[in-house]
């Protein structure tokens, strides 16, 4: 390889792994349920990035990483044999010099009750919400990831929410009138 394209290569890699290491490193370590096995997994995920042509995975690069990762963390979660949930870790509270106190401690109860009602969701449920909601992935890369169809992805996220939903107390009626 010429000094350009292995700089052009080192660049591409680069910004992915600034882009994608921290959502693959909370979709892995959900999966596995160990923060080191996460970093493992996404060490591995970024390894076979490495060596694989990027024409093969420009396009749907997004899709090949999550399907990457999650095939090796269940494979390692296989493994170790222990399946177990890491509590989601605190969202990060910068509030603005303008945001009012009170209105950023409910908004933390909010998202901590929403994580909590998440929390109880079936496996797959909990999968493709974090997936849509934390990763960014279109139902089509969810699909892509999980293997499941794109229909039955959206029928997922639609049950989780409205489980999420009456667990939380919100009825769809009251957030139709907002």
């Amino acid at each position: 390889m010429n000094e350009a394209r292995h700089s052009d290569r080192l660049a591409w890699t680069r910004s992915v792994l600034d882009e994608f290491e921290g959502p693959l490193m909370r979709y892995a370590a959900r999966i596995t349920g160990d923060l080191d096995l996460a970093r493992d997994v996404v060490q591995e995920t970024f390894l076979k990035l490495c060596s694989e042509d990027r024409a093969k995975v420009d396009g749907h690069l997004p899709q090949w990483l999550y399907r990457v990762c999650r095939s090796r963390a269940v494979d390692l979660r296989r493994k170790e044999s222990r399946m177990q949930t890491l509590d989601e870790p605190k969202a990060d509270a910068r509030a603005s010099v303008d945001s009012d106190p009170a209105a950023v401690v409910e908004s933390h109860d909010g998202v901590s009750q929403a994580l909590d009602a998440l929390a109880t969701l079936p496996a797959k449920q909990q999968e493709v919400v974090r997936l849509r909601f934390q990763s960014g992935l279109s139902y089509k890369e969810i699909a892509s990831v999980t293997t499941l169809s794109v229909s039955n992805v959206g029928y997922l996220i639609h049950t989780a929410i409205k489980s999420i939903r009456e667990r939380m107390g919100v009825s769809l009626s009251r957030e139709i009138r907002k």
